[in-house]
Formats: C-alpha cells, structure tokens, sequence
C-alpha cells in the first residue's frame, strides 16, 4: 500500500509526555509544524521550528483560551480532500495550507471530576476545539493522520520511524478508528455528569481498557474483561484471571463487605458461599467457614477482610483454591501461599464502586440499581408472640447478609457466626430449605437453636414447619404474603420467633 509522506503538521497537546521522539522525527524529515500556547513553547525547546496558529488564522486565542483553532484556515486545511478539484481550488483560493498530521489530546474531563473538583472547573474541561479537530482530521482519513491520545505516541512513532516519515491509508484508518473511540469515551463521561441530576432515560457505557481473557464460562466461547483491574487488585500471584474467575470474585468482594466491623472469612463456589464465618482471627473464622462444606471448598475463591497472617496462611494452604483475595498479606503468610505457583493471590485495594447493575439481555440490556440494602437489627419487625434472644438477632443478622448474596430460590442456616449451610437456586422454598438441612446435618452440625433467612416471603406454613422439626428456632424473612398469618400462627403454636424485614433480596 502506498505511503503518503506528511508535509505539515497540527500540534496541540495537554500532556506532552513522550512526545520528544516524534518531534525529532518530524524536525529530521522537513515537516511544517503548526501549534499553540504551551504546546509551541515545548516544540521550540526541542529545537524545531514552529509557526503559531495565530500566525495561520490571523486571529488571537480569545475568551481564556476557550478559542484558539476553531478558524476555517485550520478545519479547512484538515479537511479539504485533496483528490477533489474544487477543494483544491477553493484551498488555494483563500491561502488554506494542507495539513497533513494532527495530533491533539483532550482536557482532563474524567480526571477532573474524579477529583472533587467544582462545577465550574469540571465545564472548563470540556473540550471544544480538541474534540473538533480529532472529528475532522479522522473524517478525512484518507488524507490526513490523527492521534487523539498519548497512548497513540508510540504507534505514530514506530510508523514514522518505518515508513521514512510517512503512514499508508490502512495506517490513517487505524488512527481515525482509534480517534473515534477517544471522542466517543470523552462524550460519554461528559454526558453521564450531567445525567446524574438529569435522569434522561439513556444507557451509556466506555471502558477504554479491555483483557483478553483465556475464554469465558466455557472452553469455546471466547470473553473480555472491559475495566481496570489494576484499580481494585494487586495481583501478588498466579496465573491469569478467567472469566469465571472474575465471576466468583466479585461475589466474593460484595459478600465480605457485609461486614466490615468483624474479622470475616467466606469461600464461594459458582457465585454462592458454601463457607462463611466471623471469628476473633483469621485463621478462626477460615477454620469455621471451611468447615460448613469440606467439599465444595476444593477449588473455591475465598475472601477475607483482615489481613493474612501466618497462622492463617498455614492453616489454608494445604486446601487447593483457585483464589484469595484479601486487604493484605504478612510477608510470612505470602512465603507460605505463594508456595503453588497458580493460586491468585489478590490484595484488594478499595471497595467495588458504583450503584448500578447492567446486563445483556434479549435484544438489549437491562440496568438496575446495586442491592444495597442490608437489614439490622433495628429494621426487624418481630411478628409473632415469642420475641428472638438477644444471640438469635444476632444470628438473624449473619443469616440475613449470607442469604442476601445467595442464588434465589435460598434459604440460609446458621448461628449468629457461621453459616451452617444454604439451599441454593432451587425451583421451590421448600426444596431450598430441605437442601440447607440436608448439608447441615452431612457436616456434622446439630441444628437446634440454630436460625433460618429466607430471601422472599413464605406463601405457605410449610417452610416453619419443616425449620420446626429440624430444631430452628428463629426466622427472619421479608414478609409480604397474603398467607403471612399462616405461617405465623404456626410459629406462635410452637414457640418460634419471626422477623419480616420488609425487603425482599432475590438474586438470579
């Protein structure tokens, strides 16, 4: 493919971090170079000759800098199709110079307001020439090359540097496609500012970073992760994150947030905890969450939120897991984990963001807000005679937090620091509840006293009934059925207590 050697060029950057190379590239091969303010200033000291925009429009940066290249003689010079004969034509007419190569980056948009900063700093990062030039330079692709962003530095750089200072059209395609991919992220975050009071019914997505990752949820289907990692983890271990993987995990870090005043340990497998405590140590609580399933730990992601020590690491490493994840590692506990080569060992750096859920679906995605409501003790409503014990609100709580973050149809068992086991994604309650009991008393564990968490209301008494027979003796639930009293009054018959949160927590 030919190559078409650039002549002239349009410089105006905000961050000019690597860009000493291609300026000598561009000085070495003769190319005509425009720019602006700071920009020029950094041309100049590296040696090359620039001539100032002002020069080319005959008109001043006015109104704070909010104008400066928005001038015919710069989008025409950008613009005009050189093939084209009245183009060419009206170019010479009115002294508009080609301009062959624009490179422009965007004020900190997103960074601003990632900042904190006021409203009035965050409007003046809204730009309005940069965004200009990146359309029109990738809109005449076939004549002139774009570099929207410093990540682009490199590739212009290596084209340059290979071609004798020049790109082919496959090269001005690749830029323009990149460059509309900055113009259209820029657009996107400067119009999910403003939605933010707006609320205009629209969904808008960019993630700018994308991994590849292994596959997805199977061997023949291929799968991306689209968001920065490195912002939630250090990856201290291991091999590369599966999509599965990424799955379990953030099950995982959405669990153990439920409680941060507590030394807490859980194990998922398949998004669901087979394993979850609180204890006064981390190896206590792995030790009490371990032993709610021996089983379904084998190959599990488990989640701590204190930092691994020792004793812990000691305690868990002869257990073969796919991931840890955890705030922090001794220096003596890493020794000991790092000790399997593929075990991922993540630090967990800050609490997932955001409020929102999206999620493909039929023909288009469905959106909704996080589930962030988790019940206290303060929003239990007890319904029947018998009030719950001090211990069994307790326990009601932890019961509670695990059930919110288990697959629907669930019920949960458990005291008022360990999971005793859960009926998961099952098609009724009341096989959900007979599950729960199943794996309860399979390891080992004596349910009387122990509490019930049910994820939805209970249309029939059948649920109590069964808890009644196995020794459960307190029941939290979301209440809300228009058989509520049946259910009650059973309860009432057999000296149980019942609370109704008011708010029910499916999870599909």
């Amino acid at each position: 493919m030919a190559v078409k050697k650039i002549q002239s060029a349009l410089i105006s950057v905000f961050y000019k971090d690597n860009l000493e190379p291609i300026i000598a590239l561009l000085k070495k091969h003769g190319v005509k170079i425009y720019s602006t303010g700071g920009t020029q200033k950094f041309i100049e000291e590296q040696g090359a000759e620039v001539i100032p925009v002002e020069e080319l429009t005959s008109y001043p940066s006015i109104f704070g800098g909010r104008v400066k290249t928005l001038h015919p003689k710069v989008f025409g010079g950008i613009l005009y199709r050189r093939e084209n004969e009245g183009d060419v034509s009206q170019a010479a007419e009115f002294d508009i110079p080609a301009i062959d190569l624009v490179i422009v980056d965007l004020y900190p948009f997103e960074e601003t307001v990632a900042s904190g900063a006021s409203e009035a700093d965050i409007i003046e990062k809204i730009d309005i020439g940069g965004i200009s030039l990146i359309r029109a330079a990738a809109k005449n692709f076939k004549d002139v090359v774009i570099v929207a962003s410093k990540d682009q530095y490199g590739d212009l750089e290596a084209k340059l540097e290979s071609q004798d200072g020049g790109t082919t059209l496959e090269d001005r395609r690749y830029f323009a496609a990149q460059a509309f991919q900055v113009s259209s992220h820029y657009d996107t975050h400067i119009f999910n500012y403003f939605n933010q009071s707006e609320n205009i019914p629209a969904l808008k997505v960019s993630e700018n970073k994308a991994k590849a990752l292994r596959y997805g949820e199977n061997p023949h289907q291929s799968a991306h992760f689209y968001g920065d990692l490195d912002e939630l983890f250090d990856q201290l271990n291991g091999k590369e994150l599966s999509y599965n993987n990424l799955v379990d995990i953030d099950a995982a870090v959405n669990l153990i947030a439920e409680f941060p005043d507590q030394t807490a340990f859980a194990i998922l497998k398949h998004t669901n905890a087979c394993g979850c405590a609180t204890a006064d140590s981390v190896k206590h609580a792995y030790q009490k969450a371990f032993a709610a399933d021996t089983i379904s730990a084998f190959g599990g992601v488990l989640v701590t939120n204190r930092t691994v020590d020792e004793e812990a690491a000691k305690e868990m490493h002869s257990l073969f897991f796919e991931v840890l994840i955890a705030p922090d590692f001794t220096e003596e506990a890493l020794q000991i984990l790092k000790g399997k080569k593929n075990r991922i060992l993540l630090r967990q750096k800050m609490a997932l963001p955001g409020t929102k859920m999206i999620k493909t679906l039929l023909n288009g995605v469905i959106e909704q807000d996080k589930d962030l409501a988790t019940e206290s003790k303060e929003d239990f409503k007890v319904v029947t005679k018998v009030a719950p014990t001090e211990k069994e609100m307790d326990a009601l709580v932890f019961a509670a937090k695990v059930c919110k973050h288990t697959k629907s149809n669930t019920i949960v068992l458990s005291n008022d620091s360990q999971l005793f086991a859960s009926g998961v994604g099952q098609t009724s309650r009341v096989d959900a509840l007979k599950q729960a009991i199943l794996k309860a008393k399979e390891f080992g564990f004596d349910l009387d006293g122990a509490v019930m968490a049910s994820d939805a209301f209970f249309p029939f008494p059948d649920c109590v009934e069964i808890a009644d027979e196995a020794g459960i003796t307190a029941v939290v639930q979301p209440g809300g059925s228009i058989k509520d009293q049946d259910s009650i009054d059973y309860c009432d018959a057999n000296g149980m207590s019942m609370v109704m949160t008011g708010v029910r927590h499916f999870k599909h």
